[in-house]
């Protein structure tokens, strides 16, 4: 009991690197080592001078229960967490196994759908109608049938909005009273449809116009042309049967397009595939409905050139990767901002966006993401944050041009806008501007979505063994139930240790953040490493690829001034592709197509059906 007390040691000083507990290990298992002065005084006031010491003498024990007591938690912890982990694990191979059977199901009843109703091929009726001799038909084979669809092909004016013309062609849709009714009604015409005549005869327009079946009875059908001289039309018509309302087939195609949203959205298949069911989907409704479509017709629904721009440039990007120069960008980026953060992420959006004005953003972005990634981990980054940056800036510049980005493609690929003066040109006129703004705009806006978040990878060692130690001081205080006057006092003198490291830390992240945000003192170490490994693999095959990639991108304005130039974009990036192909010499085909998106390709295809 004498050594129970012990008095004040004058050298007593706490600071935050002051151990509550001194463990030492030796051969027979843990020896704690009290720090006090062997000494003894017995004094009547010996409780008030020696609190400290006694406190210390309490915290070793309840120090050692609560750790003891923290590592039994965890297994038991560790025991518990077993039967939730494996329920999840059943959880996932059920949602495995639910998806794959109901898409599996939808496919099979999509197919069957599409097989079991024929093709509603009506053949294409020649005729001639002028202003004395009009054209005829009546129609009472449509049974159940809620629509018909008229297709007529002719010399029309295309443009619809230019309707200046003496010349036109009648069509008038008529129909009876049912026949079972007890009264025959007369003829009542129900539509009039007014097609205006180009002074062209060789040409043939094709338009259709979709009418609704009133009644059961029988649909007339007259077609007169209407002319200031004597002379004939000619003209084709065939018309088609569909057993749906315009409301139900407008359900139909939302909830398809919805479908195809959430799969895409929720990841739950591939995006292909995703665009593949939809168009699956859609081809059994039209089938439902009675307009089941040929394979000619499914095919024509592609749209080709768009297709061709896309594969070219990336034939062209494929075989411009050979030579290292998205690597060489980056490390030159690196090299210009001198080591510091945010100059290098400012240069690397700026030479990304450039670069997907002209190429493919998404080719573009696959490129830079090897040696982003190796930046910053010489930086110590996140590159989760750099490529965020690098991805938006990408989208950014492939809007500004017709080639950077897919949706542009197949806007400056149809020939109703191009003829409206829409062409490559024109398109990245109106854009120009507009994109240059909003890189003004970006940068600003990306420095303060990035203000609070952790650039940096990876924390020193020092921290974060100070957060841990935190942690444990922390959690050996909460664990102290302040029962009696001992136990407050221990759990004040720990919860007033976890402050103190709480202050150091807070220091070192400051100091550690400012490192960050400053330049980079190895810098020059780092570029000549960098520039060993990243470099100018083929300086030939580079100044081939910049003369053709500069010829192609010269062509797509040309094509636009020149009115002798009859190549479109897609046969521009074609015949690109081609010379550089021949120039480049490439024996290995077979790697230059792996690089070929073909997903992307496919998934376009799939979409051209979708919304057909």
């Amino acid at each position: 009991f004498s050594k129970l007390f012990s008095p004040r040691s004058k050298n007593t000083c706490f600071t935050e690197r002051t151990p509550l507990l001194k463990v030492s290990s030796e051969e027979n298992g843990l020896q704690c080592m009290a720090l006090h002065n062997p000494d003894f005084t017995t004094d009547d006031d010996s409780w008030d001078n020696s609190s400290a010491e006694f406190e210390q003498r309490l915290q070793l024990g309840s120090g050692m229960t609560s750790l003891s007591r923290s590592v039994s938690s965890e297994r038991y912890e560790i025991l518990d967490n077993l039967p939730v982990k494996f329920t999840l694990s059943k959880m996932r191979c059920c949602l495995k196994f639910l998806k794959v059977s109901g898409l599996f199901i939808f496919v099979v009843v999509c197919s069957i759908l599409f097989g079991i109703y024929p093709d509603q091929g009506v053949p294409w009726q020649m005729l001639a109608v002028s202003s004395l001799e009009s054209f005829s038909m009546n129609l009472t084979d449509f049974h159940d049938s809620a629509l018909m669809k008229l297709d007529i092909g002719g010399p029309f004016v295309a443009d619809v909005a230019d309707q200046q013309t003496e010349e036109y062609i009648v069509v008038q849709i008529s129909q009876t009273e049912d026949a079972g009714s007890r009264r025959r009604r007369p003829q009542q015409v129900v539509y009039n449809w007014s097609l205006p005549l180009s002074s062209r005869r060789n040409q043939q327009i094709i338009t259709t116009r979709t009418f609704e079946i009133l009644n059961r009875g029988t649909i007339f059908i007259n077609i007169q042309a209407f002319l200031p001289e004597p002379g004939s039309v000619p003209l084709s018509v065939k018309y088609q049967y569909l057993h749906a309302s315009i409301e139900a087939q407008v359900t139909i195609a939302s909830i398809t397009l919805v479908g195809v949203y959430v799969l895409i959205i929720l990841e739950i298949v591939h995006r292909t595939l995703a665009a593949m069911l939809g168009s699956l989907a859609a081809l059994a409704a039209l089938a439902v409905v009675g307009e089941r479509p040929s394979m000619v017709k499914v095919v024509e629904w592609i749209d080709y050139e768009t297709l061709a721009l896309l594969f070219g440039m990336m034939i062209l990007v494929a075989i411009f990767s050979e030579t290292g120069f998205f690597d060489y960008c980056a490390v030159k980026a690196y090299r210009f901002s001198r080591g510091k953060v945010w100059a290098m992420i400012t240069i690397l959006c700026l030479i990304a966006a450039i670069l997907s004005a002209f190429l493919d953003n998404v080719t573009t972005m696959l490129l830079f993401t090897p040696v982003t990634i190796r930046l910053c981990e010489v930086l110590n980054l996140d590159p989760r944050h750099v490529l965020i940056a690098e991805v938006i800036f990408t989208n950014i510049g492939g809007a500004a041009t017709a080639v950077g980005d897919p949706p542009n493609v197949i806007i400056v690929s149809k020939q109703e806008l191009r003829k409206e003066g829409l062409d490559f040109a024109a398109f990245t006129g109106h854009m120009f501007v507009g994109i240059c703004l909003v890189v003004l705009v970006s940068f600003p806006f990306l420095r303060l979505l990035y203000w609070n978040k952790k650039l940096y990878n990876k924390e020193p060692s020092e921290i974060v063994e100070l957060k841990h130690e935190i942690y444990v001081w922390r959690l050996t205080a909460q664990r102290i139930n302040p029962a009696s006057r001992e136990e407050t006092a221990v759990k004040c003198l720990l919860m007033q240790k976890v402050l103190t490291l709480e202050i150091l830390l807070r220091k070192k992240l400051r100091t550690f953040h400012r490192q960050i945000s400053q330049e980079d003192k190895n810098w020059e170490t780092n570029i000549q490493e960098l520039q060993k490994k990243h470099r100018i693999t083929d300086k030939i095959l580079l100044i081939k690829c910049l003369t053709v990639l500069g010829c192609v991108i010269l062509m797509f304005f040309l094509n636009s001034f020149v009115p002798g130039i009859h190549l479109d974009l897609g046969w521009i990036a074609i015949l690109g592709a081609i010379w550089l192909l021949v120039l480049a010499d490439i024996h290995d085909f077979e790697m230059i197509l792996n690089r070929v998106e073909w997903a992307t390709l496919l998934f376009f295809a799939a979409l051209f059906v979708l919304m057909e």
